[in-house]
């Protein structure tokens, strides 16, 4: 789960980060009030979208400007009128694609004065169970550029669970960032303070870029990224309270109300697959033949009826479906309980574009024999390469 930049600051200040002042507002007049309260000189207008890149993105509608989606303002005025132009328009960054975010919220920040910018990250190291910390002098770039440009300038090192986070740690970042005195103090403490935010809320990711040293020689988070683990939200009730619904996929939503892993794609033929392994096989063996998949949706071995007729529904709610590629290799899953959450869904939704369903393993035959009775118009397959051709061809003529 995902959360927005004033979010994630604010509770990265509960645990001792330094951020800077600022107020998330939902209309130009909470802006105005905010950089009233604020007191300026100078502020930044921050969109709040579930996306990186902000800063050069930019807007579809010509009504809001032509400076993306962070912006310095002078005055209280320039504070309205950016979030005039900003709230309700839709922002296109390198990360939303083409389609871009509606911007429903702004972040109205004091202005900093910025001496040099350093990039700062803490994720899951899944090959050491370690949460790693990723450093590098490059802040307010892409980490992705520096990583190809100048890997070098990448430090990365992990801290040992079993003795938590500790002093020289704090020393590895300071020397990574080339500070030293108080710095490599205020350095420290940062180091300290993120690692136990990102330990005891269950964290996935957590990026600080940029994290800066201001002209008056004070560390401060500029901006941060969060995510948590959500299999882990269960312990978190007043996190999930932060979940913002309308930056996800409407069908994801609905999705994980059924317990089912469904990720919007954007191509043409839905999937149906139990197992992820499988699941990531049938998206890419879709591509080889010519098409792309429409979406990655794993059942799980212990699908019910009920389950896999919610997530038919949700394939053909896609208005860019073309086909839909059903593919079970039966172990705990069942081919029959398969087949009947199939006719189920149909009998709900109607089937409007061609089917291909792939059967094999626990009750194959029982499963074939419901789809083979059932009236529909379904196209069987015998094995997975045999599915992914039949679904392109049925999706290619109809076309």
């Amino acid at each position: 789960m995902n959360i927005h930049e004033y979010q994630a600051k604010a509770l990265l200040k509960k645990y001792g980060a330094p951020v800077s002042r600022g107020i998330a507002v939902f209309n130009p007049a909470e802006a105005e009030k905010a950089a009233g309260e604020l007191g300026g000189p100078l502020w930044v207008v921050k969109s709040q979208i579930h996306a990186g890149g902000r800063g050069k993105g930019k807007f579809k509608e010509a009504a809001a400007g032509e400076k993306g989606g962070v912006r310095l303002a002078k005055s209280v005025d320039e504070v309205k009128t950016f979030a005039e132009q900003m709230l309700g328009n839709t922002l296109v960054t390198i990360q939303t694609g083409p389609v871009g975010k509606q911007v429903n919220r702004l972040y109205i920040e004091e202005g900093s004065d910025i001496a040099k910018e350093f990039y700062l990250s803490l994720l899951v190291d899944r090959e050491t169970s370690h949460v790693a910390f990723v450093v590098s002098t490059e802040g307010g770039m892409d980490i992705e550029e520096v990583a190809h440009s100048t890997p070098e300038k990448i430090i990365t090192f992990s801290v040992d669970p079993a003795s938590g986070i500790q002093g020289f740690h704090g020393r590895k970042v300071a020397a990574a960032l080339g500070l030293t005195g108080d710095l490599a103090k205020q350095a420290g403490k940062v180091t300290d303070a993120l690692y136990k935010a990102f330990v005891d809320t269950d964290m996935a990711m957590l990026e600080i870029n940029p994290l800066i040293v201001t002209k008056d020689n004070r560390l401060v988070v500029l901006d941060a990224k969060v995510s948590f683990d959500s299999n882990a939200l269960f312990r978190h009730p007043d996190l999930v309270e932060l979940r913002d619904e309308t930056e996800e996929d409407a069908k994801e939503i609905e999705a994980s109300k059924y317990d089912l892993a469904y990720i919007a794609l954007d191509g043409t033929i839905g999937c149906m697959v139990n197992g992820a392994g499988l699941a990531m096989a049938t998206l890419d063996i879709i591509k080889l033949y010519g098409e792309s998949p429409a979406n990655f949706l794993d059942v799980g071995g212990g699908a019910t009826e009920e389950k896999v007729t919610a997530a038919f529904k949700i394939i053909t709610s896609d208005p860019s479906v073309k086909g839909i590629l059903v593919n079970i290799f039966g172990g705990i899953m069942k081919c029959d309980v398969i087949a009947r959450g199939v006719l189920a869904a149909v009998k709900a939704v109607g089937l409007q574009v061609p089917l291909v369903v792939r059967l094999e393993g626990t009750n194959v035959e029982e499963g074939k024999a419901i789809i083979r009775e059932s009236g529909l118009n379904v196209i069987p397959a015998d094995d997975l390469d045999d599915a992914a051709q039949k679904i392109v061809a049925a999706v290619k003529k109809g076309a």
